[in-house]
């Protein structure tokens, strides 16, 4: 393979650091190593995106390869190729010249092929006495063969990431449609809660879908969309619970107090004991609050960040611990964070000291707020549900991608 020592290009084209490193890399390809041009050319394709070119410029390179007489690529073998631009023009489907120069940079540029100029800039090729070529000028094909085994791991690459993407979008899309039809339910046979708030909240969502994802957006997208239809399900469970429990409220003889449906139910034992009886019955202890990812919660609150252990937050003691300082600074009392993680469960006490971080500049006392959140969660008339679900829609323009 004549692929000679580091060669400049011609005329006003400049010389660059990287044009070295290619030509320098291509002298050090492995004795006997051959490949497929046409594979190349399908791993090159494959991979189009992660090289930056464009349909246009690939159809340059098969034009290029069409002129290259054998099926492989070989280290032994003459690999520039020297079509005129007329000739290479018509091979690419009758490009315009000056469309084909910008493809050709293009193609250098991505270090497919390297430009191996003759001293006036022409193309062409010297055979010697028995009609073999000895030295051409053109184009060499040598990086298609030296990139071969990178090009075929980016295609692969480039393949996993649309099976990875098809498959995401597939669960995003059931994903949503089990939402929707599930709040769609919901609100049809009249079932307790605010389901508007959460139609508003789902509404947003997929209002911020962006019109050509990337896996990111899908990805972040499928997270908060699962996270609503956790939410939506856990209400429809406690809903369908606190029916069970009235229906059957008269066996057990007890007496439902519930102050707000969409909760979960508070049981307490009826007071018709005479005067300074003891109750025998021991009350059912309450279902604890939904608690959220710690993902989901630092999108929706991204201002505790700041307050975990080094400026981050990893875990959930990490939120815990930033809970404490955030109690501090807001004026918060050791008693009413105290009484809030007993009620509430230290995760979700932390989280709610988080919630009232985000939304500080609309809270007259951050102490008072959390006291009435404690005080309402006992009575199962608060969740944390739709106050983190509202944060991360507020955030979602800077945090959040998909609304």
């Amino acid at each position: 393979m004549q692929t000679g020592s580091v060669t400049t290009p011609f005329g006003r084209r400049p010389m660059t650091l990287a044009l070295v490193r290619r030509q320098m890399s291509v002298c050090e390809i492995g004795a006997g190593k051959t490949t497929d041009k046409w594979k190349v050319f399908r791993d090159a394709s494959a991979a189009i995106e992660l090289l930056r070119l464009q349909p246009s410029s690939l159809a340059v390179l098969d034009a290029l390869l069409s002129f290259y007489p054998e099926k492989e690529l070989r280290q032994d073998a003459q690999l520039v190729v020297f079509p005129s631009n007329v000739q290479l023009s018509l091979r690419a489907h009758s490009m315009p010249c000056s469309t084909l120069r910008r493809h050709l940079s293009a193609l250098v540029d991505a270090g497919l092929i390297i430009r191996k100029d003759s001293a006036n800039g022409k193309r062409f090729a010297r055979k010697d006495s028995a009609g073999d070529v000895d030295s051409a000028f053109g184009f060499d094909l040598s990086p298609l063969l030296a990139r071969a085994e990178e090009l075929a791991m980016l295609a692969q690459q480039v393949i996993a990431l649309r099976a990875e993407f098809r498959k995401t979008k597939e669960q995003l899309t059931i994903c949503r449609r089990d939402t929707r039809k599930l709040i769609t339910a919901a609100i049809e046979e009249g079932v307790d809660g605010d389901w508007r708030a959460i139609e508003e909240v789902y509404v947003g969502l997929v209002s911020g879908f962006p019109r050509t994802p990337k896996i990111d957006d899908l990805t972040e997208a499928l997270g908060s969309m699962e996270m609503l239809k956790e939410e939506v399900l856990n209400r429809l469970e406690n809903n369908g619970k606190a029916e069970n429990i009235s229906i059957n409220g008269a066996q057990y003889e007890r007496h439902i107090q519930n102050s707000n449906p969409d909760s979960t139910i508070v049981f307490e034992p009826r007071s018709e004991r005479k005067q300074g009886e003891k109750s025998s019955e021991t009350p059912k202890p309450k279902e604890p609050l939904r608690a959220f990812p710690l993902s989901v919660v630092l999108k929706a609150c991204p201002q505790a960040s700041d307050y975990g252990p080094g400026g981050a937050i990893g875990s959930w003691r990490d939120l815990m611990s930033a809970a404490v300082v955030i109690r501090s600074m807001l004026g918060v009392s050791p008693s009413a964070y105290q009484s809030a993680c007993e009620i509430m469960g230290p995760e979700n006490a932390a989280v709610a000291m988080a919630c009232i971080l985000e939304r500080a500049n609309m809270i007259n006392s951050a102490g008072g707020y959390l006291r009435d959140l404690t005080r309402r969660s006992d009575q199962s008339e608060f969740s944390l549900g739709p106050m983190v679900m509202a944060l991360l829609k507020a955030n979602g323009p800077v945090q959040l991608k998909t609304g």
